[in-house]
């Protein structure tokens, strides 16, 4: 969807326009509006650079913030994703996994896009991390009106996140649906497996 891997066939459309076809300045300008959490919070920061750096470098790549009005809005965004805004010097390595995830969403959301992706973003925090997570994102989306794609094994936090559910099977959809048809009534085999391999 990013590009980040350009795919070997099809096509990805975001309002009415092919991603795949995307290149350069356009396919730049398309990434300010979709971002993406992914599933390792240790390995998606850079430990090189400081908290205020990795929030705000998006608004510095595309030109929006600079300086002290830069500051201001990453000490802002930590605060609303749950973290102290004087941390902003402070480097990935001295967080934990929860409060690196929280970095990882500031990140994602600083510039305000409409869609961001999230590559199994609660599998690497324990139980108690990935509830404070989750509420952390659902709040997000309903205060800025986002709109997730949620990719997850696990169909507790599946069908905690979302509204409407996409089961695939070897890169092939096998079944699609509201949260009640797929995970309460599915229709193909695939989707009872995981059913009851995620609820035995």
């Amino acid at each position: 969807i990013l590009q980040l891997y350009r795919p070997t066939s099809g096509t990805v459309y975001f309002e009415n326009q092919n991603l795949c076809n995307l290149k350069g300045e356009a396919l730049r300008r398309m990434r300010r509006r979709m971002q993406m959490i992914f599933q390792d919070p240790y390995a998606s920061l850079n430990p090189r650079m400081t908290v205020g750096q990795i929030v705000g470098e998006p608004l510095e790549v595309h030109n929006i913030l600079k300086g002290k009005a830069l500051k201001e809005k990453v000490r802002d965004l930590l605060q609303i994703v749950g973290l102290n805004p004087y941390f902003i010097n402070r480097y990935p390595h001295e967080f934990s996994g929860g409060q690196r995830q929280r970095i990882a969403i500031a990140r994602a959301v600083v510039l305000e896009p409409e869609v961001i992706l999230l590559d199994e973003p609660t599998s690497a925090l324990d139980v108690s991390v990935q509830k404070q997570v989750l509420g952390l994102l659902a709040k997000l989306q309903k205060k800025h009106g986002l709109s997730y794609i949620f990719i997850s094994h696990d169909l507790r936090v599946i069908r905690a996140m979302s509204h409407r559910i996409i089961v695939m099977k070897e890169g092939e959809i096998v079944e699609q649906g509201s949260v009640i048809d797929v995970l309460d009534q599915p229709q193909q085999a695939y989707t009872k497996e995981l059913a009851l391999a995620a609820y035995a």
